[in-house]
């Protein structure tokens, strides 16, 4: 079977690349004709553990090719994803799906055969219909069916995410549509991956619901944080005490700076803005929205009191600049406002990150970029952990303190225990946990 993958970003990449590798021709498209020109040449515009070597494999095995033709993909496809990017529109909040239509309409005037065309992009409830209207408007004597098939991605683990899935879901509603995605997930069936068949509006929810809850557990948990800084308990423990309960489970439940990336921040505030719509208010994610927000300026606030107060004609050094580890993303980084505050306040801001600094100077092009940890503490009055690279967990404690001017670390991530810290001469501010006389468990 053959794929045309409309969008060659972060989805369409990693989704087209995987599709290849469970034996489908498919061909990634785009119109920059420069990002297809690096892709054929193998150069890959993202960092993503595994994503290189995999296209790499499947380009020279003839499965996988890049092209700005999009009518000549879609001529031979038999199904053609949607995967372009749905930002939140300036003002409002509501997802841009300029980029979805505009690909609809080309599809329809390159559709020569019956053909399923299916939404990867986040998209909001009822997208997949104006895809349809659109396309039928167009062309009433193509012959198609449209469907949606929300990703699941977690960037830095993306590929087993789609290799190896909790489930995939797909809304279609004709049973000639369901046999031609079936085929395509035919090698997950084998290992029978759940899959869940949906009509297109249930499929499209589900995403957003998805990406909303698991928000709402690292909003949540970062308010329980504030809370054990108040009474001296330990979020760790608590985090732990109630990921245990089945009915919970323990992932995002980790205290920290906020939630970031290209997916939570867009994705909560465009199911906000639907519900408004729909006048069918959903009060808990509003909520979600506004402690996320508030935490970024908290945890500014932190380093200002780590230093007495004030910044200004201050060094302070920062560790990790994306919003997690093991990717390139800036996107809604809790780095962006948390440097921006210092800068403003008058602070000297020296940075490293293992993958971001690329698209961090093009962001924040006042800061001084180190070529790797130590030299970012260099002479700095306070060193700040903002994402937890593996990289950042076993610090020579002995020469980050030569380093610094001043042994004072403000940990946004937990990585350290407060007791080590404290018996190695730090004075060591984390999120939620005091300074304890013994390590953790």
């Amino acid at each position: 079977m053959r794929i045309a993958m409309i969008g060659t970003g972060y989805v369409g990449l990693v989704s087209g690349a995987c599709f290849s590798e469970f034996g489908l021709d498919v061909t990634c498209i785009d119109k920059d004709d420069d990002k297809i020109t690096r892709l054929q040449n193998g150069e890959i515009p993202i960092f993503e553990p595994g994503l290189e070597q995999l296209v790499k494999t499947n380009a020279a095995a003839g499965r996988l090719t890049f092209s700005t033709d999009l009518v000549g993909a879609v001529n031979q496809a038999d199904a053609v994803f949607i995967a372009v990017g749905t930002p939140s529109r300036r003002g409002d909040g509501h997802a841009d799906l300029s980029y979805v239509y505009a690909a609809a309409e080309e599809v329809a005037q390159a559709i020569d055969h019956y053909t399923v065309i299916v939404t990867k992009s986040t998209v909001p409830v009822g997208t997949g219909r104006e895809v349809e209207r659109i396309i039928r408007t167009a062309r009433p004597d193509a012959e198609f069916d449209v469907a949606s098939n929300p990703e699941f991605l977690r960037e830095g683990s993306a590929i087993n995410d789609f290799m190896r899935p909790d489930r995939v879901v797909i809304g279609a509603e004709t049973d000639r549509a369901k046999d031609v995605l079936r085929q395509l997930y035919r090698v997950l069936y084998l290992i029978e991956t759940p899959i869940l068949f949906t009509a297109i509006e249930t499929s499209e929810l589900i995403k957003y619901a998805a990406n909303t809850f698991l928000a709402t557990k690292i909003s949540f948990i970062n308010e329980i944080a504030n809370l054990c800084e108040k009474v001296g308990a330990d979020v760790h423990d608590v985090a732990k005490g109630i990921g245990l309960d089945g009915r919970i489970g323990k992932k995002f439940l980790h205290a920290g700076p906020g939630y970031g990336g290209s997916c939570f921040p867009k994705d909560t505030l465009a199911l906000v803005k639907t519900a408004q719509q729909y006048e069918s208010p959903l009060r808990i994610v509003e909520a979600v929205v506004d402690v996320n927000e508030k935490r970024k300026s908290s945890m500014v606030s932190r380093i200002f009191d780590a230093c007495g107060g004030s910044v200004s004609g201050k060094t302070v050094a920062i560790l990790g600049l994306t919003f997690k580890p093991n990717t390139d993303d800036m996107r809604d980084s809790p780095s962006l406002p948390v440097v921006a505050a210092l800068l403003e306040a008058g602070a000297r801001v020296q940075a490293y990150d293992p993958e971001g600094m690329e698209e961090a100077k093009a962001l924040m092009p006042d800061v001084v970029y180190c070529s790797d940890a130590y030299a970012t503490m260099e002479g700095a009055d306070v060193l700040t952990i903002v994402t937890e690279w593996n990289e950042f967990r076993s610090l020579d404690l002995d020469r980050v303190k030569k380093s610094l001017s001043a042994p004072i670390i403000v940990d946004l991530r937990n990585i350290y225990s407060p007791a080590d810290m404290k018996q190695a001469g730090f004075e060591y501010h984390c999120v939620g946990r005091p300074l304890a006389t013994r390590s953790p468990q």
